[in-house]
């Protein structure tokens, strides 16, 4: 008697629907959900229908904010199941559905309609697509599907669709593992953000983002002989801050696992091919983007401000805190006084710690391996971390390893925004494929 090849059966099933679930995703992205001001309740209903559309139940959590407004403006989408093979760990797949919104000065740049889901060829068009409307709804398919297959499971799987990450993820993913964290938080996250197809991230940098005054002496302009004025000190004063706070040396405060991968050539080649050359220099280092500044009396040009202000986002790579960071800062205002004093304010809000998951979890091997078996003719997936900040790290805060595959991040957020539907199909049968092996009924 021949057994049946279940997971064969769950790959033809998705290749079997995919002209539906490239509709879904473009019905997603033609349904506006930008953040802010981050209304994502019509868009939420694309994914709830498709749930409903193949019997798999859901809820809906919308913690009230406190703030007065309605909180059923911002759902998050919960669903979840129990295999029926047995015990065993709890997958969590994580997605949002917010996404940034569109610059109006930018809207005649654009090709097609920022939501108008166009598709030519293989691209799909439309704000969100890459972060990360492709990729939630290929979690959402994969989950669907493993759904239809649970019997043949162990342990369970939870689906979360949160309406914040774009804003922190206070009452999407944070308030879902905080507040539930047996049933979605679980034992393992998979997320699709926007990575490339040539990797799978398993750590990212933490971030410390300050607004801050430089208060000084004012003057005539044409006086700098009795003050340089607030915004040249705040000049000097950020090019002392970017020299002492890059020079850190953060390497070898990595664990040693991170390291070696991060030795490896390859690996640092495919970081710069992917996220852009010279990344790969700075992707183990901390980093300083001076993101706005401030000063001066309105129009007038022939005055020397007294005050200036200024904002800084400091990226800190694994092992790097702020209480490394924040004493370099204050150390460089002493040269300034008493002729400057300096306000220093972390932004608590937006300011979080690096995080990291283990390179030696089983659910990486399987991404990579499933990866590199459904797209032979593509160089195997590497283990890399990310730049940028996700959901992941609040589960990696609650000691959950989180990892993320997914298309490309080429385009995001961007005047004419568009994505790969090669690559959403491929996605939603890694992840899909990769589960069923994590979770798949043990034969004998």
């Amino acid at each position: 008697m021949l057994i049946p090849d279940h997971k064969a059966l769950l790959l033809q099933a998705l290749d079997a629907a995919a002209d539906k679930h490239v509709q879904l995703l473009q019905k997603f992205v033609q349904t506006p959900s930008p953040n802010p001001p981050g209304d994502t309740k019509a868009a939420a209903a694309v994914l709830t229908s498709f749930l409903e559309s193949h019997g798999v139940p859901y809820e809906i959590i919308a913690p009230d904010r406190g703030d007065g407004d309605n909180p059923e403006r911002y759902p998050n989408i919960v669903s979840d199941f129990e295999g029926g093979a047995g015990p065993g760990p709890r997958v969590v797949l994580n997605g949002h559905i917010d996404v940034f919104p569109v610059d109006p000065a930018s809207r005649d740049q654009w090709r097609h309609d920022p939501w108008s889901g166009t598709i030519e060829g293989d691209r799909i068009f439309g704000r969100g697509v890459v972060d990360m409307k492709l990729g939630t709804t290929a979690l959402l398919v994969a989950y669907v599907h493993l759904y239809k297959q649970r019997h043949l499971l162990r342990g369970s799987i939870a689906f979360c669709a949160v309406s914040d990450e774009e804003t922190g993820g206070r009452w999407g993913t944070s308030y879902l593992v905080k507040t539930f964290p047996g049933r979605f938080g679980g034992d393992v996250m998979l997320g699709a953000e926007p990575v490339g197809v040539g990797s799978v991230r398993f750590s990212e940098k933490g971030t410390l983002r300050m607004r801050c005054v430089c208060t000084t002496a004012g003057a005539h302009g044409a006086y700098t002989n009795l003050s340089k004025g607030a915004v040249r000190t705040t000049a000097s004063f950020l090019g002392d801050v970017v020299a002492d706070v890059e020079s850190l040396d953060a390497e070898k405060r990595l664990p040693r696992s991170i390291a070696d991968q991060l030795r490896r050539p390859e690996v640092l080649q495919r970081i710069d091919d992917i996220m852009g050359p010279g990344t790969a220099d700075i992707i183990t280092k901390p980093t300083v983007n001076i993101g706005t500044i401030e000063g001066g009396v309105g129009s007038a040009i022939n005055m020397i401000p007294d005050t200036c202000k200024f904002s800084m986002d400091i990226r800190m790579p694994v092992g790097l805190t702020r209480d490394d960071v924040l004493p370099v800062i204050e150390a460089a205002t002493v040269k300034y006084k008493p002729a400057a004093s300096f306000e220093l304010n972390v932004v608590e809000a937006a300011s979080n710690p690096a995080s990291v998951s283990p390179l030696d979890h089983p659910v990486l091997g399987l991404l990579i391996d499933n990866a590199h078996e459904l797209a032979p003719e593509d160089p195997a997936p590497l283990a890399i971390p990310s730049m940028g900040a996700t959901d992941c790290k609040h589960y990696r805060y609650a000691d959950i390893p989180a990892y993320i595959y997914a298309g490309s991040p080429r385009t995001m957020a961007q005047v004419n925004e568009s994505a790969s539907i090669r690559e959403y199909l491929h996605v939603t049968k890694v992840h899909a494929a990769a589960v069923w092996d994590y979770l798949k009924l043990k034969q004998g």
